[in-house]
């Protein structure tokens, strides 16, 4: 672990790398226990440079399943990181540990986040998946994603409501009777569901 952390201090420059970041993540899960990516996921969490810290993020992520603290502090310590950086590396640790375990076994743990609290947890999940529809489980039931990304359209956050308006246009290439149909039943009064509206409506809307 030592070894790979000075690596990642010498590899890792001060300038944003996220493909470098992933990479690297990726080969220390795939060569490494995941008892090795714990430690070394929580060792990285306290460094000061945020990549290494984005590093330790997708470890967590990446062993979640096998140890639920790793998921909890996911979801408890990392959204609450102020670099906006970090709550996208957040966005991708949940999507690998959905992956991981299989988006239908997750869908309990998929709906609990996107309702949670915290709008940096509810936004690791709707920026997370997309696009949505190329999942596995959502591929094939498209509706529960739309009905679960639909739900946020009042959220309190500008930024949740961004993201599940950008997923909803994302599912509208594929299948856009569906939005179409979501759509038109939505209550135009509030300006909340108004911003989503017209960025899921983008592509199906002008064309309706």
């Amino acid at each position: 672990m030592n070894d790979f952390i000075t690596y990642l201090e010498e590899t890792i420059p001060e300038k944003d790398s996220l493909k470098l970041v992933k990479t690297e993540a990726q080969k220390f899960y795939h060569s490494n226990s995941l008892e090795e990516c714990l430690q070394t996921g929580y060792t990285l969490w306290e460094k000061a440079n945020f990549q290494l810290q984005e590093v330790g993020v997708l470890l967590l992520g990446y062993c979640a399943h096998q140890y639920p603290d790793a998921l909890s502090f996911l979801r408890e310590t990392v959204s609450r990181h102020k670099s906006w950086k970090v709550q996208e590396i957040l966005a991708m640790a949940f999507d690998n540990h959905c992956k991981i375990v299989g988006y239908e076994q997750a869908l309990p743990l998929i709906q609990e986040w996107i309702n949670d609290d915290n709008a940096n947890v509810r936004r690791a999940v709707s920026e997370g998946l997309r696009i949505w529809t190329n999942r596995p489980f959502f591929r094939e039931n498209p509706r529960i994603a739309v009905e679960l990304l639909a739900a946020r359209r009042e959220d309190g956050s500008e930024y949740v409501r961004k993201s599940a308006g950008n997923a909803l246009r994302d599912i509208s290439r594929r299948h856009p009777e569906l939005i179409l149909e979501e759509l038109r039943r939505w209550n135009l009064s509030s300006k909340k569901v108004r911003q989503v509206y017209q960025l899921a409506g983008k592509f199906v809307m002008q064309n309706s």
